[in-house]
């Protein structure tokens, strides 16, 4: 019945009453007649269907209506993002109707829709996807609890009554939940955690960590699971697996990392090729299917890296132990060997269960000594020839890689120092040397050769896509780049990613560069998790997935247990099939959802403590690049990434904005500042609490 009548409702041009409906869907018994009215309540409750004041029903996407997430500011208005527009809907104070942000509501457009804004109001929240909210509790003479927000953006008062305080006292920082509806902003509410108290080293990090539902600890019974598993590897588990403890393989990863996913090798053949193996620990072997175990992980779905801790996927008794490619230790591995030309060609590969022994530990640090600098450290020797021939290989594979449009934006990173009481004593650059880049190239390869080979299967398969760039967005970048006197050789019309790579080329030159790639990754489509195989437009792969971290993403997880089903079990049969066609859609969806929690959870984190450092360093100068250019301000980007405002109501004049070329320019001084120009500010507000940084310009680098 529902199928039905969203069909006819699409296939009609006009809103219809329910007798209409009724003559449409030809319905004539009182059963049917009382099921279509069932029916259109559920739909009009989910949003797809609109039920006008006429009594006559349509399409939520053929109204004036739209479904979408409600994006708040602090100040108290906020914005509607909604699929399929590219603009959002400006929701005014007055017009939020009891909406905070992150609900999924229904909005009234309520400007024409060829306005430069789009304006609207919102009539319903259909769901209020924050379920918990983490704050400061302090209470009043009355013994009531009052919830100072630790998010800004969310406009409620909470009031907690007595009884439901969980025995917090003043200061500590909380987990409430909503309750009723006390006024438009004003909710009860009740505790459901105490994460410790505001000046307690460290629960500054456990409370973003609680605001995006990650775990810190796992459940009793996947503790129960993970106390009966073996802690090194049995006969009994070396069954039908290739035996490569012979061969020398080893890893390579940062100094401080504990759980190790990849092990390679390399071999110059005869014939002159290069055969490079991967080799990956089988976290599924361990990690079966439905487990109490599997189902966390699901649940996580990804490993969060903080400034001083991780909250891992799995417990630290396989991410650090028996997944862990550790050196000297049998492990359990899936192993994808490959043969390359010396064009980077791939001519045959192999992928199989294995068991192998890691030789040694290495670290980027170390490996780069070596690589560029030709200098070999102790313990290293017998393996320097084949480091030297894997960075031979790697150069190839590069090549390759951007001659078919690979995309390299080398965009920095920022690595926080602290101390033991994570109190941050540095912000400095992450290197990336050429040991990293090498360990980048071989997993791309490994994950390319996983991904084809089920692909030309026909089975139902994880993908990593990365989606074409909309050329409208692209068109706007290079619109930009125009008006800063840059002149971009490009067909806009084909966005092929080596048409990226050109216009990256022609932009290396220049002074703001690092800051021009930045805004055009922001033009890009974020990459996702899928079933369906659409490419991966920044790699310039025809078929792309995840297969190398499996201790650490859920999806390479499910890599691992689908090549166990399809290749090694030979499990291909029609039940098989159907089963993960429907559980993939739950998994890709979920997995990206997750990854994008750990990405904002980490970057909020890094705000803070980045904020916290420039707490100590207000009324100094540095030098920095301007970044963006607002109409409230402009953004300057110190050396190490550290990003901080310079708000137009602290400026000397009274600053004209240019949207279109993105400048700010004094009334009376004439000075103009721009996106790319250096200059020295000094540091006048930080604050961790707020994760906010303000600077005052002093003066323009010549």
């Amino acid at each position: 019945m529902k199928d039905n009548i969203i069909n006819v409702l699409k296939n009609t041009d006009k809103a219809v009453t329910i007798d209409e409906l009724q003559d449409l869907l030809e319905i004539s018994s009182v059963e049917d007649a009382t099921e279509l009215s069932e029916e259109l309540r559920k739909l009009e409750d989910e949003a797809i269907i609109y039920h006008t004041n006429k009594d006559k029903y349509m399409m939520i996407e053929n109204s004036h209506l739209r479904k979408g997430i409600m994006r708040a500011n602090k100040k108290g208005f906020g914005f509607v993002e909604i699929d399929n527009l590219e603009d959002d809907i400006y929701i005014s104070q007055d017009n939020m109707n009891g909406a905070i942000h992150d609900d999924i509501v229904l909005v009234e457009i309520t400007s024409k829709m060829n306005l430069d804004r789009l304006e609207g109001r919102i009539l319903k929240v259909l769901e209020r996807r924050t379920k918990q909210y983490i704050g400061l509790i302090n209470f009043d003479k009355d013994g009531n609890g009052h919830i100072t927000l630790d998010d800004n953006k969310v406009n409620l008062e909470i009031e907690v009554p007595k009884g439901k305080a969980m025995n917090a006292v003043d200061g500590h920082k909380v987990v409430v939940t909503l309750g009723k509806r006390i006024n438009n902003s004003k909710y009860e509410g009740e505790v459901t955690d105490i994460i410790g108290h505001i000046n307690d080293p460290g629960v500054d990090i456990l409370s973003i960590i609680y605001k995006y539902s990650f775990n810190i600890d796992f459940p009793e019974d996947v503790k129960n699971e993970v106390a009966k598993m073996p802690t090194e590897v049995r006969d009994i588990d070396l069954r039908d697996r290739r035996d490569l403890r012979d061969e020398v393989i080893f890893t390579i990863d940062g100094d401080d990392t504990k759980d190790i996913d990849d092990a390679i090798s390399i071999k110059k053949m005869k014939n002159g090729h290069y055969e490079l193996g991967v080799h990956i620990a089988d976290v599924s072997y361990y990690v079966k299917e439905g487990s109490p175990l599997d189902n966390e992980a699901m649940e996580r779905g990804t490993s969060v890296y903080l400034v001083d801790r991780v909250i891992p996927m799995l417990p630290h008794e396989l991410s650090n132990g028996i997944c862990s490619l550790n050196p000297n230790v049998d492990r359990l591995a899936i192993s994808c060997v490959m043969e390359f030309d010396n064009t980077g060609k791939q001519l045959k590969y192999e992928i199989f269960p294995s068991i192998i022994r890691s030789r040694i530990q290495m670290t980027y640090k170390k490996v780069n000594s070596i690589l560029e600098d030709n200098v070999v450290p102790e313990g290293y020797e017998e393996f320097a020839e084949d480091l030297r021939l894997m960075q031979e290989l790697a150069d190839i594979l590069r090549k390759a890689k951007v001659k078919r449009g690979y995309i390299d934006f080398d965009v920095d990173e920022a690595k926080i120092l602290v101390d033991e009481k994570c109190v941050p004593t540095d912000v400095v650059l992450r290197y990336r040397g050429k040991g990293e880049k090498l360990i980048e190239d071989f997993m791309i390869a490994a994950n390319e050769c996983v991904a084809t080979h089920i692909y030309f299967m026909n089975l139902p398969f994880v993908y990593r896509i990365h989606e074409y760039p909309k050329e409208e967005k692209i068109r706007s970048f290079l619109g930009f780049v125009s008006n800063l006197g840059y002149h971009i050789n490009g067909n806009i019309k084909d966005v092929k990613p080596t048409t990226m790579q050109k216009i990256l080329e022609q932009l290396k030159d220049k002074p703001e560069y690092k800051i021009l790639c930045t805004l055009l990754l922001r033009s890009m489509q974020k990459a996702v998790y899928k079933p369906e195989n659409l490419g991966h437009y920044g790699l310039a792969s025809s078929c792309y997935t995840h297969f190398t971290s499996p201790i650490r993403r859920y999806p390479d997880t499910t890599v691992h247990r689908l090549l166990h089903t399809y290749l090694f079990d030979g499990k291909l049969d029609m039940g098989t099939i159907k089963k993960w066609e429907e559980r993939l859609v739950y998994i890709t969806e979920h997995s990206s959802e997750r990854e994008r929690a750990s990405i904002d959870c980490e970057r909020e984190v890094e705000d803070m403590k980045m904020s916290e450092y420039m707490e100590k360093h207000i009324g100094e100068e540095f030098e920095g690049m301007i970044s963006s250019v607002t109409s409230f301000g402009m953004f300057v980007e110190l050396d190490n990434l550290i990003e901080g405002l310079v708000p137009i109501k602290d400026m000397d004049d009274f600053f004209h904005f240019d949207e279109e070329r993105m400048t700010l320019t004094g009334e009376k001084s004439h000075v103009k500042y721009s996106i790319g120009e250096r200059v020295v500010v000094k540091v006048i507000r930080a604050s961790k609490e707020d994760k906010t940084i303000d600077f005052e310009v002093l003066r323009k680098v010549e």
